[in-house]
């Protein structure tokens, strides 16, 4: 009987990484969880509030009034995972540039992100999940089965990101793109707080040229592989 395991898959925004994630999951019948979405949760909490970032009271105070949840729902045949704050569909609205511009500042403190990895622990604490995000490797679950650090170069990067933002209706121009990824790159790997770096024992995947079926396959057969440890 295959063992039950967390595939930690971390890296730079626009690798492909949550829909990979999401790919995986679905592929092996695992639970898919967005790291990225609760902090860009919090974000829009925050941003919705009037709180500053720097009023650490405050933010704690905010944090401890947040309840976030994931809903999964069908759609041709594929999950679609949304993201919930406090009992509202908020999916679309963190998925927005407003967001992006200010989710790696909110990351960066220390209270944030010890509020969301306790929480990413629990949800993940019976195994059989599959997560993304910048430190689930390092920090969140050191001891995953399988790790997984995805990377691509990052003109290819924005290019997906503003396809994205197209289909939710939304025109950005690429070089905005490219100004708010390299400033989130920055932000996230320098961070005192459990930096984005790869872990020591992940596997490096580089999607600049991969395709994307491809690119699942890759995780799909590492985890299998895995799953048969004994």
């Amino acid at each position: 009987m295959p063992n039950d395991i967390v595939i930690a898959i971390d890296g730079y925004s626009g690798c492909g990484k949550s829909s990979t994630a999401k790919a995986v999951a679905h592929a092996l019948d695992y639970t898919y969880i967005d790291s990225g979405a609760m902090y860009r949760a919090v974000t829009l909490y925050l941003l919705r509030d009037k709180i500053s970032f720097s009023d650490i009271e405050a933010v704690v105070a905010a944090l401890e009034q947040m309840q976030i949840t994931f809903k999964m729902k069908m759609e041709a045949e594929l999950p679609l995972y949304e993201t919930y704050l406090n009992g509202e569909n908020v999916e679309r609205e963190i998925r927005s540039m407003d967001i992006s511009d200010s989710v790696s500042e909110v990351s960066a403190i220390p209270q944030v992100r010890q509020a969301m990895v306790g929480l990413q622990r629990n949800m993940g604490a019976n195994k059989r999940v599959v997560m993304d995000g910048r430190d689930i490797g390092t920090n969140v679950f050191p001891n995953a089965e399988v790790k997984v650090f995805m990377t691509a170069d990052l003109y290819v990067r924005a290019s997906r990101r503003q396809k994205e933002l197209k289909e939710r209706g939304v025109s950005v121009a690429v070089s905005e793109i490219v100004e708010n990824l390299a400033e989130r790159d920055q932000i996230d790997s320098t961070r005192k707080e459990n930096p984005l770096v790869k872990a020591e024992d992940a596997v490096v995947i580089d999607t600049t040229d991969l395709e994307f079926n491809k690119q699942v396959q890759r995780v799909v057969d590492i985890a299998r592989e895995a799953m048969q440890a004994p």
